[in-house]
């Protein structure tokens, strides 16, 4: 309980920045190809300072970069190639098109000439009917039996 006349403790807290140094990058012995040569040079206030001569590090060669990307290069020749095969697939289905009606009209002619044979079995057989013609001139039927 908190009465005016009792205040409650009040605790602060202050942060405290957290330093944190980065690690130092490790250091790799390299062996060199030959001894550099020692190089002194004069200060222009008298002092002489002695030390190995550092070349410089030379920066990558830069290669010359096409003046078209290769991405773009096999994007074109993925459209080339799209191209042919829609091509060649719009004359293959006129090729099969073209088939099917040839088969359609060949089965159509089979169809008129095979039925224009048949009509004319048909119809030219009234002429030469086969079987026994008998003539009846005198023939006398009683109770229902033919007597010759």
């Amino acid at each position: 309980m908190t009465t005016p006349e009792h205040p409650t403790a009040v605790e602060v807290h202050h942060p405290h920045p957290i330093t944190v140094h980065p690690p130092a990058a490790p250091i790799v012995a390299v062996q060199p190809s030959s001894v550099p040569t020692v190089t002194s040079v004069v200060l222009p206030d008298g002092r002489v300072v002695t030390g190995y001569a550092i070349n410089p590090a030379q920066p990558e060669p830069v290669t010359a970069k096409p003046a078209v990307s290769r991405a773009a290069v096999n994007v074109a020749l993925g459209g080339v190639g799209f191209l042919a095969v829609c091509g060649g697939l719009i004359l293959l289905t006129s090729f099969i098109a073209a088939l099917t009606a040839f088969i359609t009209q060949l089965i159509i002619l089979a169809a008129v000439v095979f039925g224009g044979w048949i009509a004319v079995q048909l119809f030219s057989a009234g002429g030469r009917q086969g079987g026994t013609t008998v003539n009846i001139r005198k023939a006398t039927f009683k109770r229902n039996h033919f007597h010759g």
